[in-house]
């Protein structure tokens, strides 16, 4: 997730490559200032005599379900990981790496920071239970400061994907597509049919195979925007296609079986969440002048580098640290308005702007392993393939278990055990001198 932009020598703006899509980071950032306000405006904290209660003010808007349909930015994020990701494969392809190398690159560049997250979270909620924190309390708040989880096992899977799809794409790009979008359709249809079933068993997990269909579509549409599909289409051709994936989504909610609210598909996905990427990117494409326009002002190149260079950082921890700034909030007894008032509403960007700022007091120390180099230290021999594997499973595993049950200590802790070994069995080791530090190395790309 982050991005490359780098800072020039002097001055600290950023300097960019000639061949670098811009929008694509601009997409990035964008996407991470939505999730953000989304996950801060879920967040409705009432206080009376009763005690402290949470609810989410967004579902009592009646055009919130619908609002989906356009700020539901995940399906875009997906697609522009994977015109990133095609990018970075055939990078290193011409440097003579190999599915190995993606895939180690890829484990570290996305555990590392999260292994902060898992070793901060098991602490504190270990913390918070000694010291006899309510265990309803505690569920909640756990609950609240994991749900960004899902997107870390959801992205390795893609990632893990990488390789062998970007060969299908060479090949067959069109017939892949289309394989994936009919797999997803399927694995609905038994989702959805089996709902009600007499059986009494609960269907959802049938579609967990949709995080390879549903995602890994999104992904390869990425494919077919780094290879310039959408740039051969008219303006209006566009519109007209983007406004067709709506009338399509009219049809599979209103009419169909499918949920109105595009938020409730995410978990496990659906393929309405297809069409709602697929319009946003033929919008972004039908809007690119104006967004190449805005890229190219100084300072929206310095916002696009603070956020893109730490975004994985930033996406783990701004829940926990949301969750944390109300908790001060009470400390401190502040007024907390009534959820969804006029009150309420007015008084969303001054704690949006104390969110960012918190977030990137946090991540000052924090980007450090999100930019760590992953080049191995001289001598050092790759990992087999086996370890490299074993390692992006047991990375998934932790946070593919916090999206089916909720992060809690015990969780937290074991995950945290996993993901240090996943990080251990890709890092290289210099043969007779395996735990002698690095050396410091160039970053290459990942």
């Amino acid at each position: 997730m982050s991005s490359t932009l780098k800072p020039a020598l002097q001055g600290g703006a950023p300097t960019v490559p000639v061949s670098r899509d811009l929008v694509v980071d601009l997409i990035r950032v964008a996407c991470m200032f939505a999730v953000v306000a989304v996950h801060l405006l879920m967040m409705g904290i009432s206080v009376d005599d009763s005690g402290i209660s949470v609810d989410n003010p967004l579902t009592s808007l009646s055009w919130f379900a619908q609002g989906t349909w356009f700020g539901q930015v995940m399906p875009l994020f997906f697609v522009v990981g994977g015109f990133a990701s095609l990018t970075s494969w055939r990078s290193l392809r011409r440097k003579g790496g190999d599915a190995g190398d993606y895939l180690r690159n890829r484990v570290l560049r996305l555990v590392r920071p999260t292994v902060a997250l898992y070793a901060f979270l098991a602490v504190a909620l270990w913390s918070a239970t000694a010291a006899g924190v309510p265990g309803d309390l505690l569920a909640v708040i756990a609950a609240g400061a994991g749900v960004q989880l899902w997107f870390l096992a959801a992205y390795l899977i893609c990632q893990a994907m990488v390789p062998t799809m970007a060969k299908l794409h060479e090949a067959a790009p069109y017939r892949t597509i289309g394989a994936l979008a009919a797999c997803a359709v399927v694995v609905d249809v038994f989702r959805l049919g089996l709902e009600h079933n007499p059986w009494g068993f609960d269907s959802n997990p049938i579609g967990l195979l949709n995080m390879v269909f549903v995602w890994g579509l999104l992904q390869q549409l990425g494919f077919f925007y780094a290879d310039g599909f959408f740039d051969r289409i008219a303006r209006w051709q566009l519109v007209l296609a983007a406004a067709g994936c709506y009338a399509s989504l009219v049809l599979l909610t209103h009419a169909g079986p499918y949920p109105v609210d595009m938020l409730t598909s995410q978990n496990p996905p659906m393929f309405p969440l297809i069409l709602v990427g697929l319009a946003h990117v033929l919008l972004v494409k039908a809007f690119y002048p104006v967004l190449q326009r805005c890229v190219q002002l100084g300072w929206v190149q310095k916002v696009m580098f603070v956020v893109g260079s730490r975004a994985m950082t930033i996406y783990l921890w701004h829940l926990p640290l949301i969750i944390a700034m109300f908790g001060i909030a009470l400390l401190l007894h502040l007024p907390f308005p009534e959820p969804a008032s006029f009150d309420w509403w007015v008084s969303r960007p001054l704690f949006y702007v104390a969110a960012w700022a918190l977030v990137l007091l946090v991540s000052m120390p924090l980007v450090r392993l999100e930019l760590a180099s992953t080049a191995l230290s001289p001598g050092a021999s790759r990992p087999a393939m086996w370890r490299i594997v074993v390692a992006t499973a047991l990375a998934i595993i932790p946070p593919f278990v916090v999206m089916r049950t909720a992060l809690g200590a015990v969780n937290a802790t074991w995950g945290l055990v996993l993901l240090v070994l996943a990080v251990v069995l890709v890092t290289g080791k210099v043969p007779g001198q395996a735990w002698k530090r690095p050396a410091s190395a160039e970053r290459v790309p990942s």
